[in-house]
């Protein structure tokens, strides 16, 4: 499902209208259907309801709204909020067709009315805000500004016709105050301030509604985000066959752990596992070997020359090269450490693979302020930082990535040529061609030593049975979210553990593909 910004959904309408000849008031009314369904099932008890209604089009969305409400039977409070300028084209048609059936409209015109239409809406059961939906991209101000913070506190539920007024649909950060909504309900496809937060944590429920228009007016739409859903996902599956063997399916090369971190190594393992490879070989520095060979029974492990200080030394690359060779993948960084050679070691190996390869943790540390070093790579790269780690790539500031999530990943897409998964709440996906996919699977849960680790493994394992880099990624990012979600349903998220993630994906991936087995009954 495509995420667009405001600018993007005018050109989806404009599109409608002009080349496809579909009037705007069929648009608007379809728009008020969607929003009356989703509040009779969302809100079954509500029967007494305010709707506000401002001087745009999506004001003329909200006359559409409560006309079709009085005609359902409910109890009707329906005010005009202006400012300098009456409604006009599609939302005075809309106005003047309540006041034909003659329903009462309340004028909201200044601050002296707001007492009144505040006291009002407080005795009903909800606030239907349809005062500036999508269009607006500026800090709410004077009677507005006041209106949207008093219905917030107002302790009435409110639902919102396409955003919450007071949020910029184009943007993750409110400009100034808004209202806090229940549920929203859009149109045609979720805006940018749907998905990401703070602006996100004001819609409430999303729901999206369907206005008529053909999906490719929205598949063409400009813009590069798109949201990963199951069923589109659950279509990248490749099958098992009846004849395949552990040869069929693949061998990751892991490199991982080091004194205090051979757990790193085991649940990197134990991902890969579950993630469907074949075969998966442990190389860690020879210290660990014994204890990682007891951690992870079905992998194989591999002991490599280590320092000093048990991390790996200088002479751990030619044993590293030579393991290569016959593999289908490598993932490399989990648990590794950046003391002595290990960083050094990291570097040649990365860049000398002619492997896909996964890079996560001390992997990218390695290429801390070096990430066009590789934009050369000779095979598919996948680069899974959290915030801290993405900003010692970049060479910004932690606080920068936060702030900036989008335009981090794609800058860390861009200048190493590699798919960079960007964890955290709403983990992003970017590949320097093709886009930016959200993902919404996972939970508070996850947020836990080790979790890191398991998407590492999974994500070689993915790479090492042949799917291309960015479908390993989605997918991988996807299913390992639907694991914690798993997990702590039946737990909480409180008591979750890496580990209880591994085992969870194979409920996740065996989800995934009932889809796609019910999609290929259809």
């Amino acid at each position: 499902m495509r995420i667009l910004t405001a600018q993007a959904m005018r050109e989806v309408d404009r599109r409608a209208i002009e080349e496809l000849s579909i009037p705007s008031l069929v648009l608007m009314e379809n728009a008020a259907l969607g929003v009356v369904d989703a509040l009779a099932e969302s809100f079954p008890e509500a029967r007494r309801i305010a709707v506000f209604c401002g001087p745009g089009n999506n004001g003329g969305d909200g006359f559409a709204v409560g006309r079709h409400l009085a005609v359902r039977g409910y109890d009707l409070e329906l005010f005009l909020v202006t400012g300098r300028r009456p409604p006009s084209g599609d939302a005075a048609v809309e106005l003047e067709i309540c006041r034909r059936m003659g329903l009462a409209v309340k004028d909201v015109s200044s601050g002296a009315h707001l007492g009144k239409a505040l006291e009002v809406a407080g005795t009903c059961d909800l606030v239907v805000d349809a005062l500036f939906g999508t269009g607006l991209g500026r800090p709410l101000g004077g009677h507005f500004g006041e209106l949207v913070i008093g219905l917030s506190s107002l302790g009435v539920p409110c639902l919102a016709v396409d955003l919450p007024s007071g949020l910029d649909a184009s943007s993750p950060h409110p400009p100034g105050p808004y209202l806090q909504a229940e549920q929203t309900v859009t149109f045609a496809a979720p805006k940018v301030a749907h998905i990401f937060p703070p602006a996100a944590e004001a819609v409430g429920e999303l729901v999206v509604t369907d206005l008529g228009i053909p999906p490719d007016l929205v598949a063409d739409a400009p813009g590069d985000l798109s949201l990963l859903e199951a069923q589109t996902l659950s279509g990248l599956l490749s099958s098992r066959p009846a004849e395949g063997h552990k040869g069929t399916f693949g061998h990751l090369l892991l490199v991982a752990g080091s004194p205090g971190k051979a757990g790193a190594a085991i649940l990197a393992a134990r991902g890969a596992v579950r993630g469907g490879a074949g075969l998966v070989t442990v190389a860690v520095p020879e210290p660990l070997r014994d204890l990682v060979d007891g951690g992870s029974l079905e992998t194989m492990t591999l002991g490599l020359p280590a320092g000093s200080g048990g991390t790996l030394a200088t002479e751990a690359l030619p044993d590293l090269v030579a393991a290569a060779v016959g593999k289908s993948a490598a993932a490399v960084g989990p648990g590794l450490g950046e003391e002595a050679q290990t960083p050094e070691v990291i570097r040649d190996l990365a860049l000398r693979l002619e492997l896909p390869l996964v890079l996560d943790a001390d992997g990218l540390n390695a290429f801390a302020g070096r990430l066009e070093d590789l934009a050369g790579r000779p095979a598919a790269t996948i680069l899974t930082p959290h915030p801290g780690e993405l900003g010692r790539l970049l060479s910004w500031p932690t606080g920068r990535v936060v702030e900036e999530r989008l335009e981090a990943v794609r800058e860390a897409a861009r200048r190493s040529r590699s798919v960079v998964v960007l964890k955290g709440h709403r983990t992003l996906v970017a590949d320097p061609g093709t886009g930016v996919w959200v993902n919404t699977t996972g939970n508070p849960g996850m947020a836990t030593g080790g979790s890191g680790d398991v998407l590492t493994g999974l994500l070689g394992a993915l790479l090492a049975q042949g799917y291309d880099a960015v479908d390993a990624a989605c997918l991988g990012v996807y299913v390992h979210g639907a694991a914690g979600d798993r997990v702590a349903a039946e737990q909480g998220p409180e008591a979750l553990a890496a580990g209880d993630l591994a085992a969870a994906l194979g409920g996740a991936f065996g989800e995934l593909r009932g889809l796609a087995t019910a999609g290929s009954r259809r």
